[in-house]
């Protein structure tokens, strides 16, 4: 196969965009890719102030390090979990990345916030993937809340946005179908929040972080197994193999034809929110999780 920009051997194939890139258009093309989604969405300026999420995997690295490239002002903040076998390794991971770039980077270690995850595991009975991702959204809300960031952005990429929407669509959630988009604007309490890898695939962040020689943390986490998120991505792998370019005008058609209308039912339905008694988080709750949590361990 040869590259579809400039004949030379292809060495990335992209079935789903009938196209195969040697390594240096593979790079043009994924930083295209992330440039049209930000300007189509609207997610922010490169005058403004961005924190970027950086867990330390392939798909938050690649995100910041297009972000610099691309000539944003990006901040990284990474979340210490407290997870023994696999926080130390992945916030190595991503403070030798940083200091690599020559990005800043902020680190919030959640056992000095006394949330460390083993014990917030062993305290709820909710499956803790939920539980850790409420922690990991607060504290990111609060940060750019707190620093003046204009929007928070996470390495979510197109597998990730396809898995969720078909869970919410089997449910008919549609509180969650009314937040299903690559960029959410902020409101009282809630800094915008972007999604700039939502139009490519697991696949090619991969590919963008080998060709680029990224030092990614691959562990998984020791909680993840069995989550149901990763059958939901098998399920759609599938579909994408027979038809190649399913998951993207999946989502795609999604945002045209039906979020406009679970967005204005929310709007009609939804809980109105408050200031957590305890912190003055947006909460439905009088107290909002992270407080219920940290009180309980406390």
């Amino acid at each position: 196969m040869k590259c579809s920009r400039c004949g030379a051997v292809a060495q990335v194939a992209l079935p789903s965009h009938h196209s195969g890139f040697c390594p240096d258009c593979f790079r043009v093309f994924f930083s295209r890719q992330v440039e049209r989604a930000i300007h189509q969405h609207r997610m922010f300026s490169p005058q403004e102030r961005v924190l970027v999420a950086l867990s330390g995997g392939k798909d938050s690295l690649s995100l910041f390090r297009e972000l610099v490239l691309q000539g944003y002002d990006v901040t990284g903040l990474h979340i210490d979990l407290g997870i023994p076998e696999s926080s130390p390794p992945a916030r190595a991971k991503v403070e030798a990345f940083c200091a690599a770039l020559g990005a800043r980077l902020t680190v919030l270690d959640m056992t000095r916030e006394g949330l460390p995850i083993p014990q917030v595991k062993a305290s709820v009975t909710r499956p803790i993937c939920a539980v850790c991702g409420k922690i990991k959204r607060y504290f990111f809300n609060k940060f750019a809340m707190d620093n003046g960031f204009a929007a928070i952005c996470t390495g979510h990429n197109l597998d990730d946005e396809v898995g969720r929407l078909l869970a919410n669509t089997l449910r008919w959630d549609v509180a969650y179908l009314s937040d299903q988009g690559p960029s959410l604007p902020g409101r009282e309490g809630f800094v915008a929040k972007c999604r700039p890898l939502y139009r490519v695939s697991e696949y090619e962040t991969a590919a963008y972080a080998f060709l680029n020689g990224l030092d990614i943390h691959v562990a998984p986490c020791p909680y993840s197994k069995g989550a149901s998120f990763t059958r939901r991505k098998e399920l759609m792998n599938r579909l994408e193999i027979e038809s190649p370019g399913a998951k993207l005008q999946f989502y795609e058609s999604f945002l045209k034809n039906a979020r406009a209308h679970f967005e204005a039912a929310e709007a009609r339905g939804g809980a109105a929110l408050a200031p957590c008694r305890s912190c003055g988080y947006p909460t439905s709750a009088g107290v909002c999780t992270v407080c219920r949590i940290r009180e309980k361990l406390a």
